[in-house]
């Protein structure tokens, strides 16, 4: 099974995959139902869940029914206990760059949430839009959510500009990216074209750099108070393993 996920990840344009899911998803999560894993955004259990990753893929990260992976279960849980994104009584604009599925309807049915989403190319996204030049307001949103879209981006400076530039002053984002936190700097060259050698190293041909633990500094530099959240140390032990959590993955999360 892992090396047909991963043919399927390098082959089929991620529109397609997209669109395909809808078809797919019900019956996988019917033959994978059990009780040893849960996803916490919908509650399911199954007795595994499905394998992922472009290069080296990872076991146990997909889950069969949301199609969450481990940073996605890890923002719900944070959303959930730490903030009041499901609570405000006060009704809350929210902008996410490249909707992830996984969220895509609870978001919109949401009724504190004025759901906006926007994407270049995603299949389900309501606003066709470069990151680098939303068309939006400033200080139109309480939230943003822009996870790993950065590390796309060639002028991501210009980028994370834009984001800052759209939340209102006293909202909060989430900026979630691939990290190699060994990494003091981060690593970019774009004189590497070589699709199987950029995959080797950025982790994805289509990545355009790894980001260190200097990617922080990066969304300051445009103004934003940054938290580096490492939520699992407040997660149970046995709760992580059964979200099937990412121990150690820190949460971006930025205040205007």
């Amino acid at each position: 099974m892992v090396s047909i996920f991963k043919t399927i990840l390098n082959t089929i344009p991620r529109p397609l995959l997209i669109k395909a899911s809808y078809v797919v998803r019900p019956l996988i999560a019917l033959y994978l139902k059990g009780n040893k894993f849960t996803d916490p955004i919908d509650g399911k259990s199954f007795r595994k869940f499905l394998p992922y990753g472009y290069g080296k893929q990872r076991e146990n990260a997909l889950s069969p029914s949301t199609l969450s992976l481990e940073r996605h279960r890890l923002m719900w849980l944070f959303l959930n206990d730490e903030t009041n994104f499901f609570t405000s009584t006060k009704k809350l604009k929210v902008l996410h760059i490249a909707p992830e599925q996984c969220f895509l309807d609870i978001f919109r049915n949401q009724k504190n949430l004025a759901y906006i989403t926007s994407d270049l190319e995603s299949p389900i996204a309501d606003v066709k839009a470069d990151i680098c030049d939303l068309p939006f307001k400033d200080n139109e949103f309480d939230v943003v959510f822009c996870n790993h879209v950065l590390e796309h981006i060639h002028d991501d400076y210009k980028a994370v500009q834009e984001l800052y530039r759209v939340l209102k002053k006293g909202g909060f984002g989430v900026f979630q990216i691939p990290q190699d936190l060994n990494r003091a700097t981060t690593f970019e060259d774009d004189s590497i074209t070589d699709k199987k050698q950029r995959a080797e190293i950025f982790g994805q041909y289509d990545h355009v750099r790894v980001y260190g633990r200097d990617y922080f500094d990066k969304l300051r530099t445009v103004g934003f108070r940054v938290d580096e959240v490492d939520y699992t140390k407040k997660i149970a032990p046995e709760k992580l393993e059964r979200f099937c959590l990412m121990e150690g993955e820190i949460l971006p999360v930025c205040y205007k």
